[in-house]
């Protein structure tokens, strides 16, 4: 074991102490996360629109500031982009993340210096979590792979820094880390997101690889590319000492097969939360379900319930105020200077010793095109499940509503590019219809009820979701394939 590995043992126990202490009493850490960001917001553009200030009840507040998304701060955001100071949060931001949207356009996410290290200690906290846990910290003594956006930026008008969030991080890597970090800086900063994955390919296959972080999606793209490049049947014969995989950004379950046939084994996983708004959670020990929520790291939480959100007088309830297995909407204040933002995911809390959540989709990323109201997390676990029963691994799949069949009844059709194919497709569709019934009840009754036909799979061919990406200009990077759509927009590209 190197000098580096045996020094982050004690590091990371004294850090997970640290963690615990700061968090043993949930609802006075949060109120602490609220008054200083209160604080530091009351003499903002924004802050004294709202009559923000130190000390305010969380009534006040609430009250003040209604519940809004990017629309509902963009008149402030454009404000600050130009250049102006002091207007959601003192000063200027550090940096601009730009995201895609859907129905703004692209976003302008701010980045601020007092919310910075809610992002940079998140990441560090997590792998520290899967050191003390495991006791293995073996792979800080080899290569670490960052598979991510472009490091480069561009400037506002106001001349604030302009990146995508994984490419603003680039920056921010510890020095203690830069010597092991992979890929190059010239590899990285390739646009064009297959020539990257092969550039990359050919500068680390003789590397000795420990840890490699990324979406699943194009970690899965990067593998196969290294099997094709080095020859070899599985990526445990190019990279030996692999033993970690850090990921977020999709549910890793659909993947886990594939990813096991391409490893040769089952690695070692940290699941991670992090959004341009925020890093929200992450697995804090090995083996645990969930991941742990950051209640005291600048963030401050609130919570709809999902089947509410959107509703005029939905209740907002408070960390304290959650019950196990709901599904909410998640709404956070921040240090970057959001207030009330609703970042359109929604979570399940698995615990509360700590507070623990997976996610569980997206508040605009469903199907009720009948009035079923499916999620992402019942979609997930419906195909996972149906896969392991038939022995089938795929690499990617998604589901879309068919309202006007040419003839017959409608119908949710699954698009599943397979790896290894089912020996019956017709029982293969007939159990994944019967395994997302199962965990919908009212998708169930308009089968039952002949309002809808059973589900319907239709191949996809090879490479058929790259290219899917590849043509919306969406391939690679911090972009996911959507799981589920209540429209075709995706659907009709495959």
């Amino acid at each position: 074991m190197g000098l580096k590995a045996s020094l982050s043992k004690p590091f990371a126990r004294a850090a997970m102490v640290e963690l615990r202490m700061r968090t043993a009493q949930p609802g006075v850490a949060q109120i602490k996360q609220l008054n200083e960001i209160l604080k530091s917001s009351e003499n903002t553009a924004f802050g004294k629109d709202h009559n923000l200030r130190e000390g305010m009840s969380l009534a006040s507040f609430q009250k003040n500031i209604p519940v809004n998304g990017y629309e509902g701060i963009k008149k402030y955001i454009n404000r600050a982009v130009k250049g102006e100071e002091n207007v959601l949060w003192p000063g200027k931001p550090m940096y601009f993340c730009k995201t895609s949207g859907t129905t703004s356009g692209d976003k302008y996410i701010p980045i601020t210096e007092d919310s910075l290290p809610n992002h940079l200690n998140s990441a560090r906290n997590a792998l520290l979590g899967q050191i003390a846990g495991s006791g293995n910290a073996d792979f800080v003594s080899g290569k670490m792979m960052f598979l991510q956006g472009s490091p480069k930026l561009e400037q506002t008008k106001g001349g604030v820094p302009l990146g995508r969030l994984s490419g603003i991080a680039a920056h921010h890597v510890p020095n203690y880390l830069q010597r092991n970090r992979l890929p190059s800086m010239e590899a990285n900063t390739i646009d064009d997101w297959e020539k990257k994955v092969k550039a990359i390919v050919k500068e680390t296959a003789d590397q000795d690889l420990r840890l490699i972080s990324g979406i699943p999606t194009w970690v899965q793209m990067y593998f196969e590319q290294l099997l094709k490049h080095t020859k070899a049947e599985t990526v445990q014969e190019v990279f030996p000492n692999l033993s970690l995989f850090v990921h977020g950004g999709a549910a890793y379950t659909p993947y886990a097969e594939r990813f096991k046939q391409l490893l040769g084994f089952d690695i070692d996983r940290v699941e991670l939360y992090p959004a341009s708004e925020g890093f929200l959670a992450y697995q804090d020990k090995p083996g645990v379900e969930g991941m742990r929520l950051n209640i005291a790291d600048g963030i401050f939480f609130e919570f709809i319930p999902a089947d509410k959100f959107g509703e005029k007088d939905a209740p907002c309830l408070t960390l304290d105020q959650v019950e196990m297995g709901m599904n909410y909407a998640i709404i956070i204040t921040t240090k970057a200077g959001l207030y009330r933002y609703a970042i359109g995911d929604t979570v399940k809390f698995v615990c509360d010793e700590p507070y623990r959540v997976i996610v569980t989709g997206r508040t605009a990323h469903y199907i009720s095109a009948f009035g079923e109201h499916v999620i992402g997390e019942e979609v997930e676990s419906s195909i996972a499940e149906v896969c392991e029963k038939h022995e089938v691994v795929i690499r990617d799949f998604h589901l879309a509503p068919e309202v006007a069949p040419k003839k017959g009844l409608p119908y949710h059709e699954w698009f599943i590019e397979f790896e290894t194919n089912p020996k019956s497709m017709k029982d293969f569709s007939a159990d994944l219809c019967h395994a997302l019934q199962a965990r919908n009840s009212y998708y169930a009754d308009l089968i039952l009820g002949k309002v809808i036909h059973p589900a319907v799979v239709t191949q996809v061919k090879k490479n058929g979701f790259n290219k899917a990406m590849a043509a919306s200009g969406k391939l690679g990077g911090q972009n996911k394939i959507p799981r589920l759509s209540n429209d075709r927009t995706f659907a009709d590209q495959l």
